[in-house]
């Protein structure tokens, strides 16, 4: 019978660098966002990129949670927890960077960030205003919580189809090999032979007895 994996270590493990990568994206956008296109950010006010951003993580999370083939329904809800708290640490992460590199250089020409500003010096200086708005999730303006929303329900969407999926591939193998395993032998006593002996027909009561030989 076919082993029956959860694989929701497997999927915790494989999940999280998922997860960190879809951060470090979505906290390089915002980071960068002056240097982007204008076409591209001026595309609803920039929601576009970040609802764009956000599919791409729960697309990346779910990927790397399918690959395990999954069958606990634990899964869906936790790869839902790691595609939204991707996008709200990109937030913070991006934001942080920002601000400090404007605090700690005050006297640089605003522009937009390189590279070179991202820190931990830069990154320290500006969480604690890059945490303020999600310390008061009511003032936190609606297209933050979109893009997180957006993340969250469609990874669990995907993860939710996958182990389905799974689920169910499992269940006919399962019923295919099931009547192989449970089919008994067939009884057979020492030198039986393998088929019966096929019986003489009887003797027909009107066919006459043949007179016997002196």
């Amino acid at each position: 019978m076919t082993h029956k994996r959860s694989g929701l270590l497997s999927g915790l493990v494989i999940g999280l660098p998922a997860a960190l990568v879809g951060t470090a994206a979505l906290g390089a956008a915002v980071l960068f966002e002056e240097s982007l296109p204008e076409a591209v950010m001026s595309s609803g006010g920039g929601l576009s990129v970040l609802l764009g951003l956000s599919v791409l993580i729960a697309l990346l999370v779910a990927l790397a949670i399918g690959a395990v083939r999954p069958r606990s329904l634990l899964l869906p809800p936790i790869a839902a927890l790691y595609a939204g708290g991707a996008v709200v640490a990109g937030q913070i992460a991006g934001t942080a960077v920002l601000v400090g590199a404007k605090r700690n250089t005050p006297s640089a020409e605003p522009g937009p960030a390189v590279v070179g500003d991202i820190t931990p010096a830069n990154f320290n200086t500006g969480l604690q205003d890059a945490l303020t708005p999600y310390r008061d999730p009511l003032a936190l303006a609606w297209p933050d919580w979109a893009g997180v929303a957006v993340a969250a329900v469609a990874a669990l969407a995907l993860v939710t189809f996958r182990v389905v999926r799974v689920r169910r591939t499992q269940r006919i193998q399962e019923a295919a090999e099931e009547p192989k395993e449970t089919r008994e032998p067939e009884y057979r006593a020492p030198f039986e032979p393998a088929q019966q002996p096929t019986p003489k027909p009887t003797a027909d009561l009107f066919t006459p007895c043949k007179p016997a030989k002196d």
